[in-house]
């Protein structure tokens, strides 16, 4: 469906041109500014062959006094005029009265029932700067839904982190449709984030939304790239740690019965994601045992004590510690030698340059058999790890990749941590440190290779 958002004031030719453009593509688009709400914004959506025009007008006294500068009186008759218009051409006209949750009852009330005289098929009810609370939320809804006789549609910020929570309450009320976005992004705090509402939705309520869940964490980063905003990672559903599991009585609980410390209700798998049991200074030994057995490795009661002595020691002096990490440890304290690397890079060179595509080449034996690879990229480090992973006998997917400068100066050294999954869902992730970033990421992909395929050929 394409939907077009018709707002005030008419857009510039120029700016309808720039929106047929868009519409061409497949895209949407919005038509919106801040003076006022005419016909002509309405031909323009239609120009670019919509089946759906939202059209919006501020209806709250502090918006419609400063912003488009209208009298009650003006933002009725704009808002019945310019609907029933829109209704002539289309079938579909979404209203919005912004700023609804600051806009006095007895005249919200009057707003929506003259959108809905007009021909509005649904009626959106924005919480504009995010002031509303959700039990506030639910009766506004409640009371719209019992005295206008259209489909409710909500729109909520969260200037107070209450998006999701005002979403939720309004769906309680009776709201059938709800406006999210990917990761939560939005003007200033952002709106209500899609995937903490459509589990909400699926996993709490019962509700069937259609969305396709087991995408929702591909989409997130997907989106975090091409915004360039990172997704923290306590973020509910979606971030790193949100199937994470570090304390002991957390990690041993999670071993026996996944339930015992996650909802249940809503898995990792329901999302596209990984559970995962993660080191630091209040790692226990169940936890530490369980990560072991995945890489083949049996330790004594003695031997386990020693190690997570180690983990939590140098987790403690500020070190974040990596399955390679764990694996170097165990190996050190158990006397065991190591049954030999898939990866043994002997030589790398990389070449860079404004005027010259990065290019890396290497030479490196995979399971005693050499090989020599090249290979470009958008960068050095990017030319180096696609180089890498040409010479693999299987296939892995670079799941994370940070750098961080660990001192400072141009001869900054540099930490990289990266995280690699096989085609069985297996994630490792290693690190390594150096004055050569590009040196220190293809140390830390070969590390986390190497004990990938460890397990692989357990």
């Amino acid at each position: 469906m394409h939907v077009i958002e018709a707002g005030f004031p008419a857009s510039s030719e120029s700016e309808h041109e720039t929106v047929k453009a868009i519409m061409a593509m497949g895209l949407e688009a919005e038509v919106c500014g801040l003076a006022r709400m005419t016909r002509g914004d309405v031909d323009a959506c239609l120009d670019c062959g919509v089946d759906m025009i939202h059209v919006f007008i501020p209806t709250s006294d502090i918006q419609r006094v400063h912003t488009i500068k209208k009298t009650r009186e003006e933002v009725l008759e704009a808002s019945g005029d310019v609907v029933s218009y829109a209704r002539e051409h289309v079938d579909q006209v979404l209203y919005s009265a912004m700023d609804a949750t600051r806009t006095d009852w007895d005249y919200l009330r009057q707003v929506l029932q003259v959108a809905v005289r007009a021909g509005a098929t649904v009626l959106n009810i924005p919480d504009t700067v995010g002031v509303i609370t959700p039990s506030a939320m639910k009766v506004l809804i409640g009371r719209i839904v019992a005295e206008v006789d259209c489909p409710i549609d909500t729109h909520c910020h969260n200037d107070f982190g209450l998006a999701v929570a005002n979403t939720l309450a309004a769906v309680e009320a009776g709201a059938s449709q709800v406006q999210v976005t990917v990761n939560g992004l939005g003007e200033r705090a952002g709106n209500a984030d899609l995937a903490e509402t459509v589990m909400a939705l699926e996993s709490i309520y019962g509700v069937s939304t259609g969305i396709h869940t087991q995408r929702i964490v591909e989409t997130s980063r997907l989106v975090s790239r091409c915004s360039g905003i990172p997704v923290i990672p306590t973020q509910p559903i979606v971030g790193d740690n949100a199937f994470s599991h570090e304390s002991g009585i957390h990690s041993h609980g999670v071993i026996a019965r996944s339930d015992t410390f996650e909802p249940g209700i809503m898995t990792p798998e329901m999302v596209g994601h990984r559970r995962r049991l993660k080191l630091g200074k209040h790692v226990g030994r169940h936890a530490v045992r369980q990560m072991l057995t995945d890489v083949h490795l049996a330790p004594d009661d003695r031997q386990l004590d020693e190690i997570v002595t180690r983990v939590k020691d140098m987790s403690g002096k500020g070190r974040l510690v990596t399955d390679a990490d764990l694996f170097e440890i165990a190996t050190s304290v158990m006397g065991v030698v190591s049954d030999g690397k898939t990866i043994d890079l002997q030589e790398i060179a990389v070449i860079t340059g404004n005027h010259v595509i990065p290019t890396a080449s290497l030479k490196a034996t995979v399971d005693g058999v050499e090989h020599l690879y090249s290979s470009v990229g958008v960068g050095p480090v990017d030319a180096a790890l696609k180089a890498i992973m040409g010479i693999l006998p299987t296939r892995v997917t670079l799941k994370e990749f940070k750098i961080e400068a660990i001192s400072g100066g141009s001869d900054a050294i540099g930490h990289v941590r990266v995280a690699l999954e096989d085609e069985r869902g297996h994630i490792f992730d290693a690190s390594s440190s150096g004055d050569d970033v590009v040196i220190a990421s293809v140390e830390a992909m070969v590390n986390a290779i190497n004990l990938l395929h460890r397990v692989r050929k357990g």
